[in-house]
Order: C-alpha cells, then structure tokens, then sequence
C-alpha cells in the first residue's frame, strides 16, 4: 500500500476541546500515517460528566449506573491491492481491578481477577466475549475486505460503563435483612485502536488510551428504603489519556478468558476462612 511523506508524529498535537457532552480528550493536528498507509485523522475519548447515579426501588438490591466512558476515531485505509481483510477496531483490557461491598462488622464480598491479582498477567481481556479480541463487532469494528480500488474512510466508536447490583443482605446468609454498608469500586483499563491483517495476523497499533473509574458509595442499612445509600468523593471521574507514544498489547489482552468469564465473587468474613460465592465461568 501507498506510503505517506510526513512524519507521523512530527505534528501530533494534543488539545482539550468542549463539546456539549462534556470534556473530550482529542488529538488533532495533521493526520497521523501508519505502516500500510493507514491514516488516523482523528481521536476522541471522553467520560461523561455525570455523577455515578443510585437506584434503590428493589428491597433486594441496591444497583448503580456509572457515567460512560467513549472513544472514537476517523480512520481512512489506503486501497487494498490484493484479495485479502483488513479489519480496524477497538481491543480493550482491564489492568487493576478493586471491587470491595463491605457489609459492616460481618465482612465484605470481593469481585476479583485471581490472575490478574496475582501478578501472572498485565491484563486481562474486556472483549464481548464472543469477538475475541475486539471489545465488540458493531460499531467497534469496521472490517474492509480487498481487493479496493479506493480509500476507505470510516468512524469506529465505543462506550462502557459499569451497571451492577449489590444485594443489601450479606451474600450468603439466608437472612434477608440490609447489612450493606459500604461499595468501594476502582478499576483501570487500556484501550487500543488497531488494524489488523486476517490474511498475515499482521497487527498495527494506531492508538493507546488509559481510563479510570472509580466509585465509593456509603450505606446506612437503617434508613428506609430509597435513603440509604450517598454517593462519595469522587463525583466526578477523571478524563482518559490519550498516549502520545503507543504501548504493546500484553497476550493476555488478546485471548480467552475475558474478564466477565474469569471473575470470581468472594465472601470473606471478619472471621473465619474466605469463601467462594460465584465461581468463575472460565476454568
């Protein structure tokens, strides 16, 4: 494919642009030229500036939604000489997971990624599980399928958020009353932009972005229902960085088990041995 005379990164330029969603992180400036001629013209990310919000309406758990986190970019791919596939697209892992549910002086349940927790890997897939290993195959990909006699140019584009539910009741008691007093999430995650030969497993690293979602939620179980709970420091999340020099996507990231898959939900009482709530599905 065609090659392109200017530095790539000699005008990188990094700018905070407003938009009405909020702070975007972008880069701009001349369009950024890859191996193969594969041009990214331009980058955005952003975490939307809303508050975590609470939903107390159940009287078995307490559920939250997070603001999301979304990244996009323009991408033109040169023509496509031979009968081969290129597809470009969003990989994604999570690199630091805490994600503590304390229920008082009785314990706390802990989500966790043994693995990753443990040091074996850096990261850990945040594929859809399906479509390993891009994050999804919608509007996370565009595939481009050769020969072409033209430029492709396309967006690609990506959102996440966490919407889980915490029972008010210790987890594994039989008892149904609210003990929860404390919800304690922070986790951290890198995001690639990619291109990648199906024909060759040639794969091209366009662009690297690290987020962080952090979240304390404090609890009184002995308030009525729909005033228990108050959201904590901090309210607003900190936007994603866009890299100015790429990083290398650990194997880890790329393959099976995703990180749905391979958590696993822990008791671990004040005292006493911990214990295993819900295994993981990936053994």
């Amino acid at each position: 494919m065609p090659s392109f005379p200017w530095d790539c990164w000699s005008s990188l330029e990094i700018r905070v642009v407003l938009c009405a969603m909020g702070c975007i992180q972008s880069i701009g400036g001349k369009a950024r030229v890859f191996r193969e001629g594969i041009t990214v013209i331009d980058v955005k990310a952003s975490i939307d500036p809303i508050p975590t919000s609470i939903d107390e309406s159940s009287s078995v758990v307490l559920r939250y939604r997070t603001p999301h986190f979304r990244a996009s970019a323009q991408v033109v791919m040169p023509p496509i000489p031979k009968k081969e596939t290129w597809i470009v697209g969003w990989i994604q892992a999570c690199s630091h997971m805490e994600f503590y549910n304390q229920y008082g002086e009785q314990g706390m349940s802990s989500w966790e990624l043994p693995d990753l927790q443990e040091g074996k890997i850096e990261a850990i897939s945040d594929s859809d599980g399906v479509n390993y290993p891009w994050y999804g195959n919608t509007t996370e990909t565009c595939t481009i399928v050769g020969p072409t006699k033209r430029n492709s140019k396309f967006i690609i584009s990506m959102n996440d958020n966490f919407y889980p539910s915490v029972t008010w009741a210790v987890p594994v008691s039989e008892s149904n009353v609210a003990k929860l007093t404390d919800i304690y999430r922070d986790q951290s995650f890198i995001t690639w932009l990619v291109a990648t030969n199906t024909s060759t497993n040639d794969m091209i690293i366009l662009q690297t972005l690290h987020w962080r979602m952090q979240l304390s939620i404090e609890v009184n179980p002995t308030r009525p229902l729909g005033q228990r709970a108050r959201l904590r420091e901090p309210i607003a999340q900190d936007q994603p960085k866009i890299l100015s020099k790429n990083e290398p996507i650990p194997p880890s990231a790329l393959v099976k088990p995703n990180a749905n898959d391979a958590q696993v939900l822990m008791w671990r009482p004040k005292f006493g041995p911990p214990l295993v709530v819900i295994p993981p599905k990936h053994r």
